[in-house]
């Protein structure tokens, strides 16, 4: 990325100059780069500031797209706010939504979907990977249906870009999302795919200021951010097998030793269909805030979304679940990642423990 920021500094829509040029090829290299990572042509990828902005341009593009004509989405319950919130604006403006329950371990059944689609249902929007449960919906099902039936079928694939394989061709895929800095890349930067033939995708901007990225997503280009993001790709495809199943194992190694020292302690989405670097577990007896303050200054976890911590609310997702309020504010989300090590985990794990142990027995949980 750095020669993007100072010696490279060409603005990649001005082509008249050499300068231009050369951030304009970094761009498309890039782009290249990203489309073969799903599977997608490399035109039909859209530069866009992260998949919050690109979940936004699919779903409000898309039913702007559609005039006044009735419209119906299906969406699942579990989804990102990102989604969910898009869909709310959505309705409110005149859209038919669907939510979709989920079952206890978190997995959408295809045959749900199919139960619930009608003459006018445009798309249905189903997120690859769950990020606070790390659950993974049966994506080929639901597009192969959507195929059946004519239907745009939409993911958000943040959590799973650059750990599962993900083909937009074999799962009938039309709209994909996705952000660099799950994958390690920079903060800022990401991609919608957005299928551009057979057929094509109608998207309305939701960003009007010059038709950059063919129309889709005005605004300069971020050519460092973009460059950092190929980059982080290139890197995480090439270790994706080795790396997902040693994060598999120290993830299993830290459930264990948690449920060995945590009485009644339960994990919380599918025991195998999940990401290998996501452990989400309920523990009775105590408040997560509490939990999580007590472990601040040396082990980093969280209650639910990065994206929702403000919010006072217990986590939509394991309400969905089923979850009781006593089980929903004494959940944990732990991250495994890169940098993990196994050291780290045990460590981790017996400062969880002492913890536990400490609130349960000052009452404090």
């Amino acid at each position: 990325m750095l020669p993007y920021f100072t010696g490279q500094f060409g603005n990649a829509a001005s082509q008249i100059h050499s300068f231009g040029r050369n951030a304009r090829d970094a761009v498309e290299a890039a782009r290249e780069t990203l489309g073969q990572a799903i599977h997608a042509r490399p035109q039909d990828i859209c530069f866009t500031s992260g998949a919050t902005e690109s979940v936004n341009l699919a779903i409000k593009g898309l039913f702007h797209a559609g005039g006044k004509v009735p419209q119906h989405f299906i969406t699942v319950v579990t989804e990102h706010p990102a989604v969910l919130d898009s869909f709310r604006r959505i309705a409110s403006e005149g859209a038919e939504v669907t939510y979709l329950p989920v079952d206890a371990q978190g997995i959408l059944d295809p045959r749900l979907v199919a139960g619930h689609l009608r003459p006018h249902t445009k798309m249905v929007s189903v997120m690859a990977a769950n990020n606070e449960i790390g659950v993974r919906q049966p994506l080929d099902e639901i597009g192969a249906l959507c195929r059946k039936h004519n239907i745009f079928f939409m993911t958000d694939a943040t959590q799973a870009f650059g750990k599962t394989a993900l083909n937009v061709q074999s799962s009938n895929i039309h709209l994909l999302a996705a952000s660099a800095h799950k994958i390690y890349g920079p903060k800022g930067v990401g991609i919608l795919y957005c299928r551009r033939s057979r057929p094509p995708v109608p998207l309305v901007p939701i960003i009007d200021g010059g038709g950059h990225e063919r129309g889709l997503r005005s605004g300069t280009l971020n050519v460092p951010g973009i460059v950092g993001f190929a980059k982080a790709t290139e890197l995480a495809l090439a270790e994706m097998n080795t790396e997902q199943a040693r994060l598999q194992e120290l993830r299993d190694a830290l459930f264990e030793m948690l449920q060995r020292g945590i009485p009644g302690l339960r994990l919380n989405g599918h025991p195998e269909k999940r990401l290998a670097g996501n452990l989400n577990v309920s523990i009775p007896g105590i408040v997560n805030e509490s939990l999580i303050l007590a472990l601040a200054a040396d082990v980093a976890c969280s209650s639910g979304s990065a994206c929702t911590t403000a919010a006072v609310d217990p986590s939509h997702v394991l309400k969905a679940l089923g979850l009781g309020l006593a089980e929903v504010h004494g959940s944990v989300r732990f991250g495994l990642g890169r940098t993990t090590t196994r050291a780290e985990v045990q460590h981790a794990a017996q400062a969880i423990v002492k913890q536990v142990q400490n609130l349960r027995s000052q009452g404090a949980g």
